[in-house]
Formats: C-alpha cells, sequence, structure tokens
C-alpha cells in the first residue's frame, strides 16, 4: 500500500493548523446549484480539521457541500449552515494491486484522473463531469454511460466513515451498518458527513475509448440500436435532436465506446497512452442575457452538436469521450440569470417506446426550449434505497428557466409516474413531496434509518425539507 507523501502526488490544500474552532459569527454567502436556478443565503463553513467539521455541525440544521455540481437545490440551506467540504482532499492509502483507493470524501474525480490515469488507473465509474467529489458521488449514488455493464457508484465503493450528528464517527460497508451504508446512496448527505471512503478504480493500458456512432432516424430505431449494440459496448449514450417531431422524433446519434488498449491506438496517440487532460481552455466569463436563448440560437447550436456528435473518430480521449462539457469552464452560465432545470427520468424497459413517445412529445410541443438532451439505458444494478437508477430508459434534457418551465415540468412529472419511473434528486429542483414519495418506495425505510442515526435531524437541506427527506 502507497501512503500519503511517498510515491503518491497529493492535491495541493490549505495548511491543517491546531485551529479547532471557526468563527461563530455568521457570515452569509450566496449559494447556488449548477442550474443556478434557486439561490440561497447561507451561513458558509469550510472546515480543514475533524474536530472543526465536529464543532461546526448546528443542532438546527446543517447541509454538507461538495464542489456544487448538484443542479438544484440538495447543498443550499437558506439562512442556515453549510460546511463546505472542499478541503478534505487527502489521499490516505493505495494498493498498486488492486486498484483500492482509501482517501477524504472531498478527493475529487479529477484529482484522481491526475493522479492515477498516469499509473494506469481510472474511476470505475464516473457521471458526465469530474469536477464532483466522493462524498457527492456517495451522495447521489452517481451513474455513467456504461450502467448497464457497471452499475452505479455503490457498485465501486468497499466502505466509508462517517460522523453523525452527535460528532461519534462509525464505519458503514456492506457488512457492518449496512443500513447505514446502503442509505446513503441516494441519500443525498443527509444522514451524516462523509469523511473518508474506500473505493476500488479500473485499471487500463490507456487513456483513450475506442468508438463507434451509429446515426438513426427515429425513436423506435434508437432504441433498437441500444439493445444491438449494448451487448458488445460496455458505454453508450445517445443525443437526440431536440427538433425533430413526428415519425423523426427520436432522431440521433448513438456513440458507443470502450476502453482502448495500447496496441490498439494509432502510433501519434500511443506515445502518450496514459494522457491526462489539463484544465478547461475556454470558459463562458458571465452570465448571458436571457434573449441570447431563443428558438433560433438553440436550433442553431442543436445542429452544430447533432453534426459534431455523428463525427466519425476512431478513438476519443477520456476528456471527449466522458467529460464533453467540462471542456468549457462555467458552461451554465450560457443560460443566463434565470438558471435552467436538468430534467432527468428513468422508465421501466416496459411499454417504454410508446412512453417516451407520450413524454418526448409532450415536451417538443411546449412553448418551452429543450436543450442539451441525452438517452442511456440502466441495467439491473439497483441498490441504494433511494438511488435514482432502475432497468430502463433514462433521458436528461436542459430546460432554460422561463415563466411556465415549472409547470412544464409538474405536467412530465405526472406522465413519469404514470409510468412507473421516477426523478433523479441530484439534478431535481421542483419536485414536490408528494410526488417523490410516489416515485420511490423505499422511502419509509430510508426515513426509520434517517431517524435512528440522526435523531435530532442535524441534516439538512432545502431539497431535503421540499421532498420530505426531512421534517
Amino acid at each position: 500500500m502507497d501512503s500519503v507523501g511517498k510515491s503518491l502526488a497529493v492535491p495541493q490544500q490549505p495548511s491543517r493548523g491546531a485551529l479547532t474552532t471557526l468563527p461563530a459569527k455568521p457570515y452569509l454567502t450566496r449559494l447556488s446549484g449548477w442550474g443556478a436556478n434557486t439561490r440561497a443565503n447561507c451561513d458558509l463553513r469550510v472546515p480543514e480539521l475533524e474536530s472543526q467539521i465536529r464543532a461546526s455541525l448546528d443542532p438546527r440544521g446543517t447541509t454538507l457541500r461538495g464542489l456544487g455540481r448538484s443542479y438544484g437545490d440538495a447543498a443550499l440551506n437558506n439562512e442556515g449552515r453549510v460546511l463546505g467540504m472542499t478541503s478534505f482532499n487527502r489521499y490516505l492509502a493505495f494498493d498498486d494491486a488492486t486498484g483500492t483507493l482509501t482517501c477524504e470524501a472531498g478527493v475529487s474525480l479529477e484529482d484522481i484522473l491526475r493522479d492515477f490515469a498516469p499509473r494506469g488507473w481510472m474511476p470505475m465509474i464516473s457521471p458526465g463531469t469530474k469536477f464532483v467529489t466522493i462524498g457527492g458521488c456517495i451522495a447521489n449514488d452517481v451513474h455513467g454511460k456504461a450502467h448497464h455493464v457497471q452499475g452505479s457508484f455503490s457498485n465501486s465503493v468497499d466502505s466509508f466513515t462517517v460522523m453523525l450528528g452527535s460528532g461519534e464517527v462509525m464505519s458503514a460497508s456492506r457488512t457492518e451498518n449496512s443500513d447505514l451504508f446502503w442509505a446513503s446512496f441516494g441519500g443525498m448527505g443527509l444522514l451524516g458527513v462523509v469523511l473518508t471512503a474506500t473505493i476500488r478504480l479500473k485499471k487500463v493500458e490507456t487513456t483513450y475509448f475506442r468508438q463507434r456512432k451509429v446515426r438513426v432516424n427515429d425513436l423506435e430505431g434508437m432504441l433498437a440500436a441500444f439493445e444491438e449494440y449494448d451487448k458488445d459496448f460496455s458505454y453508450s449514450v445517445a443525443t437526440l435532436d431536440v427538433f425533430a417531431t413526428g415519425a423523426r422524433l427520436g432522431r440521433g446519434v448513438l456513440a458507443l465506446g470502450e476502453h482502448a488498449r495500447r496496441d490498439e491506438l494509432p502510433a501519434d496517440l500511443a506515445k502518450d497512452a496514459l494522457r491526462v487532460s489539463g484544465p478547461p481552455k475556454l470558459t463562458v466569463p458571465f452570465e448571458l442575457p436571457t434573449l441570447t436563448l431563443n428558438r433560433l440560437s438553440i436550433r442553431v447550436v442543436n445542429a452544430l452538436l447533432q453534426q459534431i456528435q455523428a463525427r466519425e473518430k476512431a478513438f476519443d480521449h477520456y476528456e471527449g469521450f466522458t467529460y464533453p462539457l467540462d471542456m468549457l469552464a462555467h458552461w451554465n452560465r450560457g443560460y443566463g440569470p434565470a438558471g435552467f432545470a436538468q430534467y432527468q427520468f428513468v422508465i421501466p424497459f416496459e411499454d417504454g417506446p410508446r412512453r417516451l413517445r407520450e413524454i418526448l412529445g409532450t415536451i417538443l410541443s411546449s412553448s418551452e426550449l429543450p436543450f442539451l438532451n441525452v438517452l442511456k439505458c440502466f441495467g439491473k444494478h439497483c441498490d441504494g434505497l433511494l438511488s435514482f437508477p432502475r432497468e430502463g430508459y433514462t433521458f436528461a434534457i436542459d430546460f432554460p428557466i422561463r415563466k411556465r418551465t415549472p409547470e412544464l415540468l409538474k405536467r412530465l412529472d405526472a406522465l413519469v409516474l404514470d409510468a412507473g419511473g421516477r426523478i433523479y434528486l441530484g439534478k431535481d429542483s421542483f419536485l414536490d413531496a408528494a410526488m417523490f414519495r410516489a416515485m420511490y418506495p423505499n422511502l419509509d425505510q430510508w426515513l426509520e434509518i434517517k431517524a435512528k442515526y440522526d435523531p435530532r435531524n442535524v441534516f439538512v437541506s432545502d431539497l431535503g425539507r421540499r421532498v420530505g427527506l426531512v421534517r
């Protein structure tokens, strides 16, 4: 096992001195989720020591925050305490034979890629951004383009330690405090502060993906393509043309991928087969005016994206294949001051084509401006009590926030529920408590575990109050 300070590069971080308390006077900081559709004044504290976390827990309600990439209000606590956990970003141990990494919960997937990809290890499971912490991955039980093969993030976690509202630190795994372990995945950080985690990385020969692109003309053809190609490829995602309606509804490009072997790469790529990307070279410097998002501009950008997605390229670096939006820093600013909602749902395969057509038809016939949409298939790996994935089709689509956007999302919620589906809390901003309860049948079981480990209801959030996860 490697230990910190030997051959392992450790992310830079603030010095951790003897200070054990943080200033008591609240200084309210304006925070939002990545969608910037809800903003709240929060008493933000950024502890650097475990003792500071314990001293900073506000019994009236404390919210946990990583890099702020949940889209809605999951990391907001209006007028209340928020603990930013990004200073807890140290590696504790690594086994180069098995890829088992023990680290603090503030370590990000970007950190892991930077420090371990050159050694032939990458995150086993990753969402569409690398700018997320391990604690956030657990809280949301994130998933990626290979759920039908690999499952969600819980499948890569062996154990973690968590500080309860009482200040006690407990270990949780599949065999030790297993109820706490499984309730934490999808539990949105409402059971305790995850301090450290032991996860398994994936061994790779290169940081490139061998890929294939398939153009499809309609929804039925797209779903048939998933069924055909998911047997041969671990990674799959489709980008649909948001302006294709009627018989062309569902038209788009299916991107398929597999980790490339070193002997597959052309000579120019093989010279640096484990290349790691640097910081984004482009950025959106400020929130764009609302008027820049209109039907014409979205149509132009959508057509451009379809051309880019369809471009045949035998090999793609992980940055382009897994994290295309990370190449543009602060891309969320492009939606303007009102922000946007990314609406992601999953529905069962059974009767899926008809249900998807109904839902997509409702979206495309509305007066809203749908943008940046993706379609994937989930497999049977669905373990956390409140984990979002279930076997079926999952679709995510962005909506710039306008006056009638919430009304449309309520209509979509009803269609998703009627289809036997549910909404992803990590992306959600508008779901209400009654609808959430109807979509998540394990809610009462989760609430019993919440009462067991957090009886004083120390851990809260604006999202938790909105959907009924906290009192």
